[in-house]
């Protein structure tokens, strides 16, 4: 089976040199398991992603895009063209448009299937896939199919490969051209805003009911029991109100009847 991993230039963050985005390569790490693996970029320069040859590929197909051009469309004719059984991604760029959309975008101009948060890989017969997808807090799910499949790669998968410059300097980086109709494809103009928290949502709180009804579960009066609030009581005034509350909460029993 043939795998594709897309490939971005990535920026060291305190230095800004290019580096191959660590998902990336724990991508190719996978995708090299299950056989043979070809690199995709779509971007101004291919010598952005070349150490990815040193990583496992041994070649990489270069679709030249003007910087400040969406790579989407470039890189959805070329997978069409290239058929492959397994696509596979990291979740998001590294020093650059970190925005995580470009697998999804990917995956719906191919009408393909997209398995988020995979940590391992395996071949079965017949091209079937079995996907390991991590759920949270150590919990797993395996997923069998048959491609093609894109699937991003979760940090909790396999460490890359060690860098070999041997294979670096072997690996191949074919530059093909590219559709001049997906060249000139802008990049979607997203909106940038000021961050706000979300005001809470209440734990049992109603969805009808009146004002009222929502206001009391919004500032807790109705989880309370409907207790007073005190300002400032007297001592014994505040042991009362809260031996009443004990009681109809059910933590201490009723009181004791004085014996005559």
């Amino acid at each position: 089976m043939i795998g594709v991993v897309l490939l971005s230039a990535g920026r060291q963050p305190v230095s800004g040199a290019t580096v191959l985005p660590r998902l990336e390569a724990q991508a190719i790490r996978l995708a090299t398991g299950l056989g043979e693996a070809v690199g995709l970029h779509a971007g101004p320069d291919a010598a952005a992603v070349a150490d990815a040859l040193g990583h496992g590929l041994s070649r990489i197909v270069h679709v030249p895009v003007p910087a400040g051009v969406d790579p989407v469309p470039a890189l959805s004719a070329r997978l069409a063209a290239m058929a492959p059984g397994l696509i596979l991604a990291g979740r998001r760029g590294q020093g650059g448009d970190e925005t995580g959309m470009v697998p999804y975008a990917v995956a719906e101009a191919l009408d393909g299937l997209l398995i988020p948060d995979v940590v391992a890989l395996a071949a079965g017969d017949a091209g079937a896939l079995s996907l390991d997808q991590t759920l949270g807090r150590g919990a797993r799910r395996r997923v069998r199919l048959r491609g093609p499949v894109l699937a991003t790669i979760h940090p909790d998968a396999p460490a890359p490969l060690p860098f070999a410059y041997g294979q670096a300097r072997r690996g191949v980086i074919e530059t093909v051209a590219g559709d001049p109709a997906a060249a000139a494809a802008p990049v979607p103009v997203f909106e940038e805003r000021p961050y706000r928290r979300r005001p809470k949502i209440v734990k049992g709180a109603p969805s009808g009911g009146s004002a009222a009804e929502r206001l009391r579960a919004a500032t807790g009066e109705a989880a309370s029991g409907g207790g007073r609030l005190l300002v400032r009581p007297e001592p014994d005034e505040a042991a009362r109100e809260i031996l009443t509350h004990l009681r109809r909460i059910g933590v201490l029993g009723p009181p004791a009847r004085e014996s005559r």
